[in-house]
């Protein structure tokens, strides 16, 4: 008994659609990439390690690393374990973080400043992309230590990892987010005061 094609395909197919919408508004940067050479019995054998930062825009970001024969295909596997690594960062007013952050990883130590409206991204080289792919406008970060793209941005991340919302940070202590961000300003203003 044949068939038909139309009863077989019923709701398959579905969840793959919003799985590629959902990829599709996605933006992707190549950090780097090395070519990498393993000596065997008949000479040298290369193959290309990339590593890719993806980031939708809006907070969102993850980044991986790809090992291939071919550069592109080194390149399709960074951005296929970039996706699955993701991370949310809360922004405020989605173009800066909340507050002052450090992170480091082995060799790598990275500070990550919040910033006024119109600084832009004050950010070297892997940093940079990290932060174009996630959105964020206005922050300035240093780098101290290693000048390894792989440690520099697992540092990043490792302190994007520690920024945190005053919104999360109430429900922690079980205040209201107006008593901890009046803390703030009201901390802000006693300084400014006192410099005059």
């Amino acid at each position: 008994m044949a068939r038909n094609p139309k009863e077989n395909s019923r709701g398959k197919g579905r969840g793959k659609d919003k799985a590629q919408e959902a990829d599709s508004d996605l933006i992707d940067k190549l950090v780097g990439i090395n070519r990498v050479a393993k000596v065997v019995k008949g000479g040298r054998r290369f193959s290309f390690a990339a590593m890719v930062v993806v980031g939708d825009g809006r907070g969102r970001v993850g980044f991986g690393t790809g090992k291939a024969r071919e550069v592109p295909e080194a390149i399709r596997k960074a951005t296929d374990q970039a996706k699955r690594n993701m991370i949310r960062v809360p922004l405020r007013e989605g173009r800066t973080l909340h507050h002052d952050v450090k992170g480091h990883f082995g060799a790598g130590k990275v500070i990550l400043r919040a910033a006024p409206s119109g600084t832009g991204i004050i950010a070297g080289g892997p940093m940079r992309a990290v932060f174009e792919t996630m959105g964020v406008q206005d922050v300035v970060a240093k780098s101290m230590g290693t000048q390894n793209p792989n440690n520099m941005i697992k540092a990043t991340f490792d302190a994007l990892q520690n920024s945190f919302s005053p919104r999360s940070i109430a429900s922690k202590r079980g205040k209201k987010v107006g008593e901890i961000v009046a803390r703030r300003d009201s901390g802000a203003a006693a300084q400014a005061a006192a410099k005059e």
